[in-house]
């Protein structure tokens, strides 16, 4: 019996889209995404595969990708982080830090309240049953 290891038709790597990097056939999503989805933020195949419009054969076989391109796919990985890290340092958020929310908030005056409005000491005339009076 001989075995023919067939090519894997949900996998891509084309030069100039994506990066170069292996993704799904037919879309933009990287087998890099899925990994993150799925092994970092512990997203079910399921779950990605209806949110991106995705089969679950193409998102196993992107896990299966992974697991035989692990160590080339976590150093992109690694690199990605790298890069965003580097970014985060150049260019500085506009929104201020959680701890400087709190901080702020902890810190400042309480707004004045208008006075309490007088309570109304007539009741309205009840309704009859078609609406009028």
């Amino acid at each position: 019996m001989t075995t023919k290891k067939l090519p894997n038709r949900h996998i891509e790597v084309i030069p100039g889209i994506a990066g170069g990097k292996p993704r799904i056939a037919g879309h933009r999503i990287t087998v890099q995404n899925i990994v993150v989805w799925h092994e970092r933020m512990g997203r079910g195949a399921d779950e990605i595969a209806n949110e991106y419009d995705l089969t679950l054969s193409d998102v196993y076989a992107a896990l299966a990708y992974y697991y035989d391109h692990q160590f080339e796919i976590d150093r992109g990985i690694r690199e990605s982080e790298a890069f965003a890290e580097k970014l985060r340092e150049q260019i500085p958020s506009k929104m201020p830090e959680p701890d400087q929310v709190r901080l702020s908030l902890a810190t400042r005056t309480p707004r004045r309240t208008p006075p309490a409005m007088p309570l109304r000491t007539k009741i309205p005339p009840r309704w009859g049953r078609r609406g009028c009076l």
